[in-house]
């Protein structure tokens, strides 16, 4: 039901833009109105990126993505995105689209076990 798209080899320094698009449902279901990226390295856990909901307002990022990232919505294309700038060698990963509202209300946004829809993903693979 989440479709993420965008990544690709790049070198160090260099943007990527994410993109995840629902079918079946929309983000507008309450069910899925909750939006993240995570990201897992190979050898290590997923770990959250970034979060926002999509009626809007404040978004959430991880602490090693501060300034560097932006994740935003496209109400049209019921579609969320995750611009990636200034990219470094560690932020190669498979990257994931994630939906929920429990991790709204949980308040635990970060946790990976609290959301019920996930992308398929998509590999960011950054060159030194």
């Amino acid at each position: 039901q989440l479709q993420a798209s965008g990544g690709g080899l790049v070198q160090a320094g260099g943007s990527l833009r994410l993109s995840c698009a629902a079918s079946g449902r929309t983000f507008r279901n309450g069910a899925m109105s909750w939006l993240s990226w995570f990201r897992q390295a190979p050898g290590k856990e997923r770990e959250f990126v970034a979060a926002m909901a999509w009626s809007g307002g404040v978004t959430y990022y991880a602490d090693f993505v501060k300034g560097r990232v932006t994740m935003s919505r496209d109400i049209a294309k019921n579609t969320v995105y995750l611009q990636m700038n200034s990219l470094k060698p560690e932020d190669t990963a498979v990257y994931y689209c994630a939906a929920s509202v429990r991790a709204y209300y949980s308040g635990r946004y970060s946790w990976s076990s609290d959301y019920d829809y996930w992308g398929q993903g998509t590999q960011v693979t950054v060159s030194s």
